[in-house]
């Protein structure tokens, strides 16, 4: 302390006094400072009484009250935040809705039966190198609005004559989609909605042998494709920009596999057709690889190790994890259960704002948690088919909140759309909607 200097030593007395001459004076005068004070009392009394105490009979800790003691945990694909009730959907402007949006697809539908065009370009589209990405952008497209039709179970003429006509357009162009380029795999989206289109029709057919024979030919074919195009790892991609190869190298995605899945599904219980046991094993294997813990989905198989990353997180699966679950719950998955489904259903009209950001939004993945614009009408489709996974007395207020996010959002003209894709995104869009607003019919 002296080499401090004067200055130095003027600074520090104060401390030395409080720290250590102040103590000492008041012990030196029978006062203890009344910390230490209370500490050796609470330390004797603590002594006194145990060993007054006779062995075996000591007091347990008192255990904190039951409304403070916390929950058994649950596990994490369980926990979530609730959304509030949804108002009642009323049931005339549900059929106003939808008949609005019938009205869009059969005055858009293209003179040769399909939907959809590449004319309409703002010169920031998605990569589509031509013809052939347009090719599996057209076959999908039509495919969606076919099944949404079919499903509107309608005695309208004009939709009936749609159908035919698109049913023609379908058998005459989808033997010959392929895959566009090397990296551009978008044919597996057209692969696995006409797949889903072409059940339907097949069961629409009913009483008619020849053209379900027809029919079930272009079905296979079209399974044939999806095995000639699975992933090398199981599963299907739409990009592949790693090798290149004949059997894409690309890293498998989890939701394209879901909808593939979906389509299988419904042609296994139609029609009576399916993949070997051995590629549906693979795609189940890939989804389970990229599920984490709480259910939610990577983006692809690239980022599986990446939990953290915004696109992997649950705000970024809203959309992904209905169609994933789905799809592992119709292919026997038993730990997509019941809460499964409806913890994420919760999720999805909770934090729906997440999804609604992403909406209308040019670029994709430029929202929070790197959300697209296209996954809003796709994640509400396969939301409105994990609620037909749910009993009947808990599918209501999951209906009227579907009902309720649906019908605001439709368009003047009676369309709906969620991503600028050339001339196909009204379409897919409307038929999305359309599939599910026919599910929150009561």
């Amino acid at each position: 302390m002296f080499l401090l200097g004067a200055v130095g030593r003027r600074l520090l007395w104060p401390f030395v006094v409080a720290v250590f001459c102040v103590p000492l004076g008041l012990v030196a005068a029978g006062i203890r400072p009344l910390a230490a004070s209370g500490v050796l009392q609470a330390l004797d009394s603590h002594q006194r009484s145990r060993q007054q105490e006779p062995s075996g009979q000591r007091q347990q800790p008192p255990t904190a009250p039951v409304h403070l003691r916390p929950e058994k945990s649950r596990p994490l694909a369980e926990v979530g935040p609730k959304p509030r009730p949804a108002p009642a959907a009323d049931p005339a402007t549900l059929e106003a809705s939808i008949r609005r949006g019938v009205e869009f697809l059969l005055k858009r539908q293209n003179k040769d039966g399909s939907w959809g065009s590449a004319r309409n370009t703002w010169g920031e589209d998605v990569y589509a190198p031509v013809p052939g990405a347009h090719h599996a952008f057209r076959a999908a497209v039509t495919s969606l609005c076919v099944s949404a039709l079919i499903e509107l179970d309608t005695k309208d003429i004009r939709v009936g004559e749609a159908i035919d006509r698109a049913e023609a357009w379908l058998l005459e162009h989808l033997p010959t989609l392929r895959r566009a380029t090397p990296d551009a795999i978008y044919n597996n989206w057209g692969h696995a909605y006409a797949i889903q289109a072409l059940a339907k029709l097949y069961r629409r057919r009913e009483g008619q042998p020849a053209r379900q024979t027809r029919l079930k030919q272009q079905l296979r074919q079209q399974m044939e494709m999806l095995m000639r195009y699975e992933c090398v790892d199981g599963g299907w991609c739409y990009y592949d920009f790693n090798a290149h190869t004949q059997r894409p190298s690309g890293s498998t995605i989890s939701f394209v596999t879901a909808t593939v899945l979906v389509a299988l599904d419904e042609a296994k219980r139609q029609v009576g057709e399916s993949l070997p046991g051995p590629v549906i094993d693979r795609a189940l294997a890939s989804i389970r690889r990229q599920r984490y813990p709480d259910f939610t989905y990577a983006y692809g198989e690239y980022l599986k190790y990446r939990p953290r990353h915004p696109v992997n997180r649950p705000g970024g699966s809203l959309g992904r994890s209905q169609a994933c679950n789905l799809a592992m719950r119709l292919w026997g998955d038993r730990e997509v259960t019941d809460q499964v489904l409806v913890t994420w259903l919760d999720r999805l009209f909770a934090r729906n704002l997440w999804l609604e950001m992403g909406r209308e939004r040019p670029i994709p993945h430029e929202s929070w948690f790197m959300v697209a614009g296209y996954f809003f009408y796709y994640g509400h489709y396969y939301a409105a088919r994990c609620i037909e996974q749910l009993p009947l007395e808990q599918r209501a207020g999951y209906q009227d909140h579907l009902a309720h996010v649906l019908i605001a959002r439709q368009q003047k003209d009676g369309s709906w759309w969620d991503f600028p894709l050339y001339d196909y995104h009204q379409q897919y869009g409307t038929a999305f909607a359309l599939m599910s607003l026919v599910r929150c019919r009561k």
